[in-house]
Protein backbone atom coordinates (compact mmCIF):
# COMPACT_ATOMS: atom_id res chain seq x y z
CA UNK A 1 0.00 0.00 0.00
CA UNK A 2 1.35 3.31 -0.95
CA UNK A 3 2.43 6.01 1.78
CA UNK A 4 0.01 8.64 2.05
CA UNK A 5 1.88 10.52 5.00
CA UNK A 6 5.30 11.57 5.11
CA UNK A 7 5.98 13.96 7.81
CA UNK A 8 5.56 17.02 9.24
CA UNK A 9 4.27 19.67 6.74
CA UNK A 10 4.13 23.26 8.85
CA UNK A 11 2.99 24.33 12.17
CA UNK A 12 0.86 26.73 12.80
CA UNK A 13 0.08 29.05 16.09
CA UNK A 14 -1.29 31.84 17.32
CA UNK A 15 0.98 35.01 18.26
CA UNK A 16 0.83 38.43 19.56
CA UNK A 17 2.30 41.38 18.05
CA UNK A 18 3.31 41.10 14.64
CA UNK A 19 6.92 42.96 14.44
CA UNK A 20 7.79 41.05 17.83
CA UNK A 21 6.65 37.50 15.44
CA UNK A 22 8.84 38.20 12.87
CA UNK A 23 11.97 39.89 15.12
CA UNK A 24 12.01 36.18 17.06
CA UNK A 25 11.98 34.04 14.46
CA UNK A 26 14.01 35.76 12.12
CA UNK A 27 16.51 37.43 14.17
CA UNK A 28 16.27 35.28 17.39
CA UNK A 29 16.09 31.86 15.74
CA UNK A 30 17.49 33.09 12.05
CA UNK A 31 14.30 31.23 10.04
CA UNK A 32 13.66 32.88 6.74
CA UNK A 33 10.57 34.56 6.16
CA UNK A 34 9.24 33.38 3.14
CA UNK A 35 5.82 34.23 2.97
CA UNK A 36 3.95 37.37 4.28
CA UNK A 37 0.46 37.14 3.32
CA UNK A 38 -2.92 37.19 5.05
CA UNK A 39 -5.34 34.80 6.73
CA UNK A 40 -7.68 33.20 4.27
CA UNK A 41 -10.62 32.81 6.92
CA UNK A 42 -9.26 36.30 8.51
CA UNK A 43 -8.09 38.76 5.56
CA UNK A 44 -7.38 41.76 8.14
CA UNK A 45 -4.86 39.11 10.12
CA UNK A 46 -1.65 38.58 9.04
CA UNK A 47 0.17 35.04 8.10
CA UNK A 48 3.71 34.72 8.21
CA UNK A 49 5.56 31.66 7.68
CA UNK A 50 9.19 31.20 8.69
CA UNK A 51 11.52 28.41 7.44
CA UNK A 52 14.53 27.51 5.57
CA UNK A 53 15.68 29.07 2.03
CA UNK A 54 12.15 27.96 -0.12
CA UNK A 55 10.32 27.19 2.86
CA UNK A 56 10.51 23.30 2.31
CA UNK A 57 7.48 20.85 4.06
CA UNK A 58 9.14 19.83 7.28
CA UNK A 59 10.83 23.50 8.27
CA UNK A 60 7.91 25.86 8.05
CA UNK A 61 6.56 27.49 11.35
CA UNK A 62 3.90 29.84 10.57
CA UNK A 63 1.76 32.43 12.86
CA UNK A 64 -1.74 34.15 13.01
CA UNK A 65 -0.67 37.65 14.47
CA UNK A 66 -3.23 39.42 16.76
CA UNK A 67 -2.34 42.23 18.38
CA UNK A 68 -2.88 42.56 21.41
CA UNK A 69 -4.00 39.16 21.86
CA UNK A 70 -3.96 37.98 25.47
CA UNK A 71 -1.44 34.77 26.15
CA UNK A 72 -3.00 31.52 26.17
CA UNK A 73 -2.07 28.23 28.31
CA UNK A 74 -0.75 25.19 27.64
CA UNK A 75 -2.80 22.42 29.00
CA UNK A 76 -3.89 19.01 27.37
CA UNK A 77 -5.86 18.45 24.21
CA UNK A 78 -2.69 20.59 22.87
CA UNK A 79 0.46 20.60 20.82
CA UNK A 80 2.54 22.04 23.79
CA UNK A 81 5.88 22.34 22.42
CA UNK A 82 7.06 22.37 18.68
CA UNK A 83 11.12 21.16 18.21
CA UNK A 84 13.40 22.23 15.44
CA UNK A 85 16.45 20.22 14.69
CA UNK A 86 20.31 21.14 15.36
CA UNK A 87 23.44 19.92 14.76
CA UNK A 88 25.04 18.57 17.92
CA UNK A 89 27.85 20.59 17.81
CA UNK A 90 25.04 23.47 18.00
CA UNK A 91 23.98 23.17 21.72
CA UNK A 92 26.65 25.19 23.57
CA UNK A 93 26.15 28.23 20.44
CA UNK A 94 22.32 28.38 21.03
CA UNK A 95 21.99 28.09 24.56
CA UNK A 96 24.53 31.19 24.58
CA UNK A 97 22.77 32.78 22.13
CA UNK A 98 19.58 32.71 23.86
CA UNK A 99 21.11 33.90 27.02
CA UNK A 100 22.09 36.90 25.02
CA UNK A 101 18.96 37.91 24.43
CA UNK A 102 17.62 37.34 27.92
CA UNK A 103 15.36 33.80 26.52
CA UNK A 104 15.91 31.55 29.96
CA UNK A 105 16.35 28.04 28.85
CA UNK A 106 16.50 24.40 30.67
CA UNK A 107 19.08 22.90 31.29
CA UNK A 108 19.78 20.59 28.40
CA UNK A 109 17.33 17.65 29.08
CA UNK A 110 18.38 13.71 27.39
CA UNK A 111 15.66 12.26 25.73
CA UNK A 112 15.75 9.32 24.12
CA UNK A 113 19.84 9.63 23.82
CA UNK A 114 19.73 13.23 22.67
CA UNK A 115 20.24 16.17 24.55
CA UNK A 116 17.41 18.94 24.30
CA UNK A 117 16.53 22.13 25.50
CA UNK A 118 13.30 23.45 25.90
CA UNK A 119 12.35 27.98 26.48
CA UNK A 120 9.38 29.91 24.91
CA UNK A 121 8.91 33.04 22.43
CA UNK A 122 7.72 36.60 23.69
CA UNK A 123 4.05 34.62 23.78
CA UNK A 124 4.99 32.06 25.88
CA UNK A 125 5.35 29.62 22.31
CA UNK A 126 6.62 25.86 24.08
CA UNK A 127 9.62 25.85 21.52
CA UNK A 128 12.33 23.02 21.76
CA UNK A 129 15.54 22.23 20.37
CA UNK A 130 17.22 18.79 19.99
CA UNK A 131 20.23 18.05 18.84
CA UNK A 132 21.12 15.10 17.22
CA UNK A 133 23.24 14.36 13.72
CA UNK A 134 20.61 12.68 11.58
CA UNK A 135 19.36 15.52 9.61
CA UNK A 136 20.58 16.42 6.65
CA UNK A 137 18.81 19.25 5.59
CA UNK A 138 21.10 22.62 5.03
CA UNK A 139 19.07 24.65 7.12
CA UNK A 140 19.07 28.70 6.59
CA UNK A 141 20.95 31.86 7.39
CA UNK A 142 20.54 35.48 7.14
CA UNK A 143 24.43 35.64 7.80
CA UNK A 144 24.01 36.42 11.61
CA UNK A 145 23.96 33.06 12.33
CA UNK A 146 26.89 30.60 11.00
CA UNK A 147 24.86 28.18 8.96
CA UNK A 148 27.05 25.04 10.60
CA UNK A 149 24.55 26.17 13.77
CA UNK A 150 21.57 27.17 11.67
CA UNK A 151 18.20 25.38 12.49
CA UNK A 152 17.87 22.64 10.20
CA UNK A 153 13.88 22.23 10.56
CA UNK A 154 11.20 20.72 12.11
CA UNK A 155 12.46 18.18 14.95
CA UNK A 156 8.94 16.85 15.68
CA UNK A 157 6.09 18.11 18.04
CA UNK A 158 4.59 17.32 21.65
CA UNK A 159 0.79 16.44 21.94
CA UNK A 160 -0.21 16.79 25.73
CA UNK A 161 -3.25 14.17 25.50
CA UNK A 162 -5.89 12.86 28.17
CA UNK A 163 -5.45 9.88 27.07
CA UNK A 164 -3.12 8.50 23.65
CA UNK A 165 -5.13 4.97 22.65
CA UNK A 166 -7.74 6.60 20.05
CA UNK A 167 -4.68 9.39 18.76
CA UNK A 168 -2.16 6.38 18.28
CA UNK A 169 -5.18 4.14 16.35
CA UNK A 170 -5.26 7.35 13.80
CA UNK A 171 -1.87 7.69 13.54
CA UNK A 172 -0.88 4.23 13.33
CA UNK A 173 -3.35 2.74 11.44
CA UNK A 174 -4.86 5.61 9.15
CA UNK A 175 -1.58 8.11 8.87
CA UNK A 176 1.66 5.94 8.24
CA UNK A 177 3.23 6.78 11.13
CA UNK A 178 4.65 3.62 13.41
CA UNK A 179 5.72 3.65 16.92
CA UNK A 180 8.89 3.74 17.89
CA UNK A 181 9.43 3.83 21.41
CA UNK A 182 8.38 4.93 25.31
CA UNK A 183 10.48 6.64 27.80
CA UNK A 184 9.75 8.10 31.18
CA UNK A 185 5.55 8.34 30.03
CA UNK A 186 6.44 9.84 26.47
CA UNK A 187 5.32 7.42 23.48
CA UNK A 188 7.08 8.72 20.40
CA UNK A 189 5.87 7.99 16.65
CA UNK A 190 7.38 8.67 13.02
CA UNK A 191 6.86 7.48 9.81
CA UNK A 192 10.23 6.72 9.22
CA UNK A 193 11.61 8.08 13.09
CA UNK A 194 13.79 10.97 11.54
CA UNK A 195 13.92 14.64 12.38
CA UNK A 196 11.07 16.09 10.54
CA UNK A 197 8.18 13.56 11.16
CA UNK A 198 8.52 13.07 15.00
CA UNK A 199 5.19 13.00 16.96
CA UNK A 200 5.73 12.06 20.97
CA UNK A 201 2.86 11.88 23.00
CA UNK A 202 2.66 12.97 26.77
CA UNK A 203 -0.02 11.88 28.61
CA UNK A 204 -1.97 13.78 31.55
CA UNK A 205 -4.90 12.40 32.34
CA UNK A 206 -5.61 14.81 35.48
CA UNK A 207 -4.37 18.31 33.33
CA UNK A 208 -6.51 21.24 32.65
CA UNK A 209 -7.45 21.93 29.04
CA UNK A 210 -5.65 23.93 26.98
CA UNK A 211 -6.71 27.68 26.63
CA UNK A 212 -6.32 28.73 22.82
CA UNK A 213 -4.63 32.30 22.50
CA UNK A 214 -1.00 33.30 21.65
CA UNK A 215 1.57 31.33 22.05
CA UNK A 216 -0.24 28.64 21.53
CA UNK A 217 -0.31 26.42 19.01
CA UNK A 218 -3.51 26.29 16.15
CA UNK A 219 -2.83 22.61 14.21
CA UNK A 220 0.01 20.85 13.37
CA UNK A 221 -0.12 19.92 8.98
CA UNK A 222 1.13 16.55 7.96
CA UNK A 223 2.59 16.09 4.52
CA UNK A 224 1.33 14.76 1.34
CA UNK A 225 2.66 14.93 -2.19
CA UNK A 226 0.34 15.89 -3.86
CA UNK A 227 -4.06 16.42 -4.50
CA UNK A 228 -4.28 12.58 -5.90
CA UNK A 229 -2.66 10.85 -2.32
CA UNK A 230 -4.58 13.96 -0.62
CA UNK A 231 -7.83 12.76 -1.77
CA UNK A 232 -6.71 8.99 -0.69
CA UNK A 233 -6.09 9.71 2.27
CA UNK A 234 -9.52 12.20 2.80
CA UNK A 235 -11.53 9.22 1.71
CA UNK A 236 -9.25 7.10 3.92
CA UNK A 237 -10.32 9.01 7.31
CA UNK A 238 -13.96 9.53 6.41
CA UNK A 239 -14.39 6.14 5.61
CA UNK A 240 -13.51 5.31 9.17
CA UNK A 241 -15.81 8.06 11.01
CA UNK A 242 -13.13 11.08 10.71
CA UNK A 243 -15.12 14.11 10.11
CA UNK A 244 -13.06 15.76 7.47
CA UNK A 245 -13.20 19.30 5.32
CA UNK A 246 -13.55 19.41 1.89
CA UNK A 247 -10.28 20.06 -0.02
CA UNK A 248 -9.25 24.05 0.97
CA UNK A 249 -7.29 26.09 -1.70
CA UNK A 250 -4.09 27.64 0.58
CA UNK A 251 -2.29 29.10 -2.48
CA UNK A 252 0.90 27.15 -2.12
CA UNK A 253 -0.94 23.86 -0.97
CA UNK A 254 -4.01 22.26 -1.13
CA UNK A 255 -5.31 21.76 2.76
CA UNK A 256 -7.65 19.13 4.21
CA UNK A 257 -8.72 19.23 8.57
CA UNK A 258 -9.94 17.32 11.15
CA UNK A 259 -9.83 17.23 14.77
CA UNK A 260 -8.04 13.91 16.16
CA UNK A 261 -9.21 12.43 19.17
CA UNK A 262 -7.71 14.02 22.34
CA UNK A 263 -9.02 17.73 20.49
CA UNK A 264 -5.58 18.58 18.12
CA UNK A 265 -6.78 20.19 14.92
CA UNK A 266 -4.86 18.20 12.35
CA UNK A 267 -4.57 19.35 8.50
CA UNK A 268 -2.97 17.27 5.78
CA UNK A 269 -1.41 19.43 3.12
CA UNK A 270 0.27 18.90 -0.08
CA UNK A 271 3.93 19.26 -0.44
CA UNK A 272 3.06 21.20 -3.83
CA UNK A 273 3.37 23.63 -5.37
CA UNK A 274 5.44 25.44 -2.59
CA UNK A 275 6.06 29.16 -2.01
CA UNK A 276 8.00 30.53 -5.33
CA UNK A 277 4.85 30.30 -7.62
CA UNK A 278 4.01 33.84 -6.73
CA UNK A 279 7.56 35.35 -5.65
CA UNK A 280 11.15 35.09 -6.79
CA UNK A 281 13.07 32.71 -4.81
CA UNK A 282 15.18 36.04 -4.02
CA UNK A 283 12.88 38.11 -3.08
CA UNK A 284 10.47 35.80 -1.18
CA UNK A 285 8.83 36.80 2.53
CA UNK A 286 9.39 40.52 1.21
CA UNK A 287 5.86 41.99 -1.06
CA UNK A 288 2.51 41.09 0.92
CA UNK A 289 1.36 38.60 -1.45
CA UNK A 290 -2.48 38.27 -1.57
CA UNK A 291 -4.89 35.12 -2.97
CA UNK A 292 -6.56 36.36 -6.48
CA UNK A 293 -9.66 36.54 -4.77
CA UNK A 294 -8.44 39.56 -1.94
CA UNK A 295 -6.93 41.25 -4.71
CA UNK A 296 -9.70 44.06 -5.50
CA UNK A 297 -9.63 44.59 -1.29
CA UNK A 298 -5.54 45.44 -1.74
CA UNK A 299 -5.84 49.07 -0.30
CA UNK A 300 -8.15 47.93 2.43
CA UNK A 301 -6.30 45.28 3.30
CA UNK A 302 -3.15 46.78 3.71
CA UNK A 303 -4.84 49.71 5.98
CA UNK A 304 -5.97 47.14 8.20
CA UNK A 305 -2.36 45.47 8.53
CA UNK A 306 -0.28 46.95 10.91
CA UNK A 307 3.32 48.16 9.19
CA UNK A 308 6.27 45.60 9.88
CA UNK A 309 9.79 44.88 8.56
CA UNK A 310 12.31 42.90 8.76
CA UNK A 311 15.46 43.63 11.57
CA UNK A 312 17.64 41.15 10.91
CA UNK A 313 20.71 43.02 11.41
CA UNK A 314 19.77 43.95 15.12
CA UNK A 315 20.37 40.52 16.09
CA UNK A 316 23.36 39.89 14.83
Amino acid sequence: MATLITGIHHITAIAGNPQKNIDFYTGVLGLRMVKKTINFDAPDVYHFYFGDELGAPGTVFTTFPFDGARKGTKGTGELTYTAFSIPSKAMSYWMDRLAKFNIPTSTPLNRFGEKVIRFEDHDGMGIELVANDQDERMGWTYGTIPLEFSIRGFYGATLNLKAKELTEKLLTQFMDYRFIAEENGRFRYGTKGKPGDIVDIVVDKDGRQGVQSAGTVHHIAFRTDNEKTQVEIQHKLLDNGYHVTEVKDRNYFKSIYFREPGGVLFEIATDEPGFAIDEDEALLGEALKLPTWAEPQREKIEKSLAKVSLNVEKYA
